[in-house]
């Protein structure tokens, strides 16, 4: 299998018109039902177990629904005119803090359901015009239209989700 890039190193080019919205929606609404069946099937004792020092799949899950309080929070940047989004804490404390592997697993799957479900019905609210207002990405260093913003919550949905699908096959 080839090297993977971290997702910290991964850049990107924001260069589709903004009015994708409804399939990027699509995506992000998306994400708690793939999450769901990928792990849902799977008996506990191999939903907590790390590779190595990397995330379990019960971690990669319990992260996505962690970082849903600052993809909010970047819409509420981009609905007050803010120059620049919040930062992502680089360090991840908030995971690694969670304990994740303690918690059962329905409670992160129906936290992070409830918790996307409110970013998809904030997003669904936006007139189509807002999808093209823009604000610096910090860690990227460049704008970030909300459907840009949309774009990047899908691929960081989807990098997890292959994490934990890497996982999975590491254990058949």
């Amino acid at each position: 299998m080839p090297a993977r890039v971290k997702w910290t190193d991964r850049s990107f080019i924001f260069d589709f018109p903004s009015d994708l919205y409804p399939e990027l929606m699509e995506r992000i609404r998306g994400t708690p039902a793939r999450l769901d069946e990928r792990v849902r099937p799977l008996p506990r004792h191999l939903l907590t177990v790390r590779d190595g020092v990397r995330w379990s799949m019960q971690e990669h899950a319990g992260h996505l629904m962690d970082l849903e309080a600052l993809w909010m929070g970047r819409m509420d940047d981009f609905e007050s005119g803010a120059e620049a989004l919040r930062a992502a804490d680089m360090t991840n404390a908030k995971t690694h803090d969670a304990n994740h592997n303690a918690q059962d697993i329905e409670a992160i799957l129906t936290g992070f359901r409830v918790q996307r479900l409110a970013l998809v019905k904030r997003l669904e609210g936006l007139p189509p015009e807002s999808f093209a207002q823009a604000a610096l990405h910090p860690r990227l260093n460049q704008p970030l239209r909300v459907c840009d913003h949309m774009y990047f919550i899908a691929e960081h949905d989807d990098y997890h989700l292959a994490r934990i699908t890497e996982l999975v096959q590491n254990i058949g």
